[in-house]
């Protein structure tokens, strides 16, 4: 469970940022969304082989550019 401390004369908009920054980093919805089925290891592997190769495959075309 995620909590923010709101500091003494802290607007909310400034503790609300942190709450946003604080729920990104902790994968919160990532986890969620991945428990909404069940995939097999083996296919989770090969999807993340295919995301690897897909993000070198970009960065080499960067660097060529």
């Amino acid at each position: 469970m995620l909590s923010i401390n709101v500091k003494d004369n802290e607007s909310i908009d400034k503790a609300l940022k942190r709450f946003k920054k604080k729920f990104e980093k902790a994968g919160v919805l990532r986890t969620v969304r991945g428990r909404n089925y069940f995939e097999k290891p083996s296919i989770s592997r090969r999807t993340e082989k295919i995301r690897a190769a897909y993000r070198q495959k970009m960065q080499m075309q960067d660097e060529e550019m």
